[in-house]
């Protein structure tokens, strides 16, 4: 792995992890917090933080006294993290790829402008991608890029490698965003593609991501048939964090 200078030591352990994670069975185990200050010479706390956001995700299985063993994967996405498709795919144990169709720098779109944080007339890395899991279409995507991405975007290999990754050796780390979910209908384009009849119901995900100085990033719309993926949403019931005297004067 290529060492980021801006990426947080937690951070980079945490990627460490998911690498070795898409080559483990469920039930194998991970080195121990005092393994991961050995190997990266960090603190017990930095170590402890990169596991436990792995245990959030899902990906793995926290056992007080035991250890931590990889977790059996998930059928769906968590909608409060995100991954990418690649890493997603191989932790459900599918083949990933991709199918560009567009890769082009051009002046953004007016919605390009105001999510990247642009001026009208500057350039966006736009890309369109079908990503496939075993061969079978599993979303549409459209991309847009801040134009300074260009250096690590254009001439590297989108279809068997990871965009996220592309950015990152480049430079550009992605760090958190904020998505919209709705839903829609397949249109004549998204049929042809995505090998499904006019009007399939689609979970539609729209985000944008900064990177950790909290420059904006990314744009990106991505169309999932509704009978192909999912979100899983954890949540608190709001009433429950109430002091009981304020539900009660409420009620």
């Amino acid at each position: 792995m290529i060492s980021d200078p801006y990426l947080p030591r937690y951070r980079e352990i945490e990627q460490a992890l998911r690498a070795r994670i898409a080559d483990l069975e469920p039930g194998d185990p991970l080195p121990s917090d005092a393994a991961l200050c050995r190997e990266f010479g960090v603190s017990r706390m930095t170590a402890r933080n990169a596991v436990q956001r792995l245990a959030e995700e899902g990906l793995i299985n926290r056992e007080p006294g035991r250890g931590s063993f990889v977790a059996v994967p998930q059928s769906h996405r968590r909608a409060n993290s995100l991954m990418s498709f690649s890493d997603e795919m191989r932790r459900r144990g599918r083949v990933p790829h991709s199918r560009l169709l567009c890769r082009e720098l051009r002046p953004a779109r007016p919605a390009e402008v105001r999510d990247l944080r642009l001026r009208v007339g500057e350039p966006v890395v736009a890309l369109i991608r079908i990503r496939l899991a075993d061969d079978q279409p599993i979303a549409l995507e459209a991309v847009a890029l801040h134009g300074r991405c260009a250096g690590a975007v254009m001439t590297a290999d989108l279809e068997t490698g990871s965009l996220h990754e592309a950015l990152r050796c480049g430079g550009f780390v992605p760090a958190r965003g904020r998505a919209t979910l709705s839903a829609g209908a397949a249109s004549t384009d998204d049929a042809r593609l995505l090998g499904i009849p006019p009007g399939t119901p689609l979970l539609v995900e729209r985000r944008v991501i900064v990177d950790l100085r909290g420059r904006h990033l990314e744009s990106t719309e991505s169309r999932y048939p509704a009978d192909r993926y999912a979100l899983d949403v954890d949540f608190e019931v709001e009433a429950a964090r109430e002091p009981a005297a304020s539900r009660q004067h409420r009620d």
